[in-house]
């Protein structure tokens, strides 16, 4: 895929903007004991939790998904304000974006955490918008919350909207409204054929240094 200038740039926020693996990973086992299932181990929070709630929990805990759903975000919530972390050169990374360009979060964590958490960092004034799970009909790597997010700007789904996330329900996303999608970590990907997950990226940055020039670099 070929970059062009962005005219809006929408992020993932969990382990794309802030590292939350810790919280989830304490959260998730907190949920797993309550719920008399074993624990995870941290590798395994890494490579399966990737899609929302209300679409991987009814799998994991059957008619008991609101129940443990309910736990699990009890667990989080007593945590994640103290333990919240910015990933090392995000704040560089986002004031280095010019004024112009349209800039929100698409994230399938439950939208009243995520935008609680997005009001403790300050980080408000960066976005125009915070998309989070049960926002739009449904959560990614389906097309609503990327289209909840554009409905106000007068930006239509294209390849001038960056999507950057580390997931392959963040580049499901993309694909999925013609959106460009730029996967972000330091997760080892297949280079050559640009595919991570099943799904196609344009580029693969690790850090948030590599993402600032690619976006400089853009403008």
């Amino acid at each position: 895929m070929t970059l062009v200038k962005p005219r809006a740039i929408l992020f993932d926020w969990d382990n794309t903007l802030v590292d939350t693996w810790p919280l989830i990973h304490t959260a998730m086992n907190v949920t797993m004991r309550h719920m008399g299932q074993p624990e995870w181990s941290y590798e395994r929070i890494r490579n399966e939790v990737k899609h929302s709630m209300r679409d991987s929990f009814p799998t994991l805990f059957g008619e008991r998904w609101q129940e443990a759903g309910a736990h699990y975000q009890q667990s989080y919530r007593a945590l994640h304000l103290e333990q919240l972390t910015p990933l090392p050169g995000v704040t560089a990374m986002l004031e280095s974006i010019a004024p112009d360009i349209f800039l929100g979060v698409v994230s399938n964590k439950q939208a009243p955490t995520l935008r609680l958490e997005l009001a403790h960092l300050g980080w408000q004034k960066y976005f125009k918008v915070a998309v989070g799970a049960t926002d739009a009909p449904r959560d990614k790597p389906h097309p609503d919350p990327v289209l909840f997010a554009l409905r106000d700007s007068g930006i239509a789904p294209a390849a001038d909207v960056w999507f950057v996330g580390d997931t392959g329900a963040d580049l499901g996303a993309a694909q999925a409204t013609g959106c460009t999608p730029v996967l972000y970590g330091e997760q080892d990907v297949p280079e050559t054929n640009g595919e991570y997950d099943g799904y196609p990226f344009a580029v693969h940055v690790r850090d948030h240094e590599a993402l600032k020039a690619l976006i400089t670099a853009n403008f």
